[in-house]
């Protein structure tokens, strides 16, 4: 089931440790830009090996895993988690998510004033 040796594909082996529900969802990420592997855009067919730094962006959450083991079937979650270490930043505090600009629905397109401001509340 588990292998510890050689390489996988790394849009298999985010599937396999669950970071994705399927593997399409995992390549389409790929394809995306929203995946990274030690800091470089990569295709779905990118060959990942053990201590190689893999950067998944979804769902606006960033998750950064280091590879410890490398599997080429879907395993159980118990077996995922000890297959990469999470490096991933802890979410943001309620404080930080309530500061986030928000518009209400049906509101239009954002003026330039607007935008001015979202960017004044993201840092830009």
């Amino acid at each position: 089931m588990a292998a510890d040796e050689g390489t996988v594909r790394v849009d298999s082996w985010i599937w396999s440790v669950r970071l994705t529900k399927t593997r399409s969802l995992a390549a389409a990420a790929c394809r995306a830009g929203h995946v990274r592997v030690n800091n470089e855009r990569v295709k779905p067919a990118q060959a990942v090996r053990s201590g190689d730094e893999v950067r998944l962006r979804q769902g606006g959450v960033e998750r950064v895993v280091v590879v410890t083991r490398i599997v080429r079937k879907r395993v159980g979650a118990v077996v995922a988690v000890e297959c990469f270490i999470d490096n991933s930043p802890p979410p943001p505090t309620r404080a930080d998510a309530v500061a986030i600009g928000h518009r209400d629905r049906g509101a239009g397109r954002p003026t330039k004033r607007d935008r001015r401001d979202m960017e004044d509340l993201r840092g830009h």
